[in-house]
């Protein structure tokens, strides 16, 4: 892991904001992607690098992910019969 920065959260109007050092090396306007985990955390990344981080992705799994299948994938019975008036006409 790289260095650890400190960043403050404060008031913007009726938004919070988020100070980022500049150290961090992001621009003035830059986008960012900003994805919130399930245990309170977050990643960040710029928005020119999606398809870099989603391609590092590829592969990342360990050789035994999913070795005993998706697990309970079972799903409901659907009466496909009554669709509730969402029939397209042509």
């Amino acid at each position: 892991m790289g260095e650890e920065y400190k960043a403050k959260i404060f008031k913007s109007g009726n938004s919070l904001a988020l100070r980022l050092p500049k150290a961090l090396g992001l621009a003035d306007g830059e986008e960012v992607v900003v994805i919130p985990h399930n245990d309170g955390s977050f990643s960040f990344w710029k928005q020119d690098q999606s398809q870099e981080i989603l391609l590092g992705l590829y592969g990342s799994m360990s050789a035994g992910f999913m070795s005993d299948g998706r697990g309970d994938v079972d799903q409901a019975d659907r009466d496909w019969g009554d669709d509730g008036g969402a029939t397209a006409v042509a």
